[in-house]
């Protein structure tokens, strides 16, 4: 089992959590409290689950907690188009974070595509048929 930190799509999600905090940090409205709170929230979700599907035991478990990954960066992306919709954030801020997003979420497709086309477990020698 590899670590999940050397994954690529995961320390490229890292790092967009990271930005979200420091963008949502700044809004200090208290109407947009709920959308910084969620923003952030989707945001810390992506590597999260990436790190918790790591640690399944077969290629097809791993790629459904990518998949949740997924979602949660779908949500994220909803959250900064309000974010930017409400004048939260500035236009910068939104273009700059979508584009994150939208990068993280073309290498969790692609990494659940690839798990999708290889053995069923990670590690292990493929199975063969039990004896009759």
């Amino acid at each position: 089992m590899s670590d999940f930190k050397k994954l690529r799509v995961w320390q490229t999600a890292h790092a967009l959590s990271l930005h979200v905090h420091r963008v949502t940090t700044k809004i200090r409205n208290r109407q947009f409290a709920s959308l910084r709170s969620q923003a952030f929230r989707a945001a810390m979700s992506i590597p999260a689950t990436i790190a918790e599907g790591r640690r399944q035991t077969s290629d097809a478990q791993f790629a459904r907690y990518l998949g949740y990954a997924l979602n949660s960066a779908s949500e994220l992306e909803y959250h900064l188009i309000v974010a930017r919709d409400t004048h939260a954030i500035t236009e910068d801020e939104f273009a700059t974070l979508a584009a994150q997003t939208i990068s993280v979420r073309k290498m969790l497709y692609t990494l659940i595509n690839r798990l999708r086309t290889t053995s069923p477990k990670r590690g292990s020698a493929k199975a063969t048929p039990k004896s009759q």
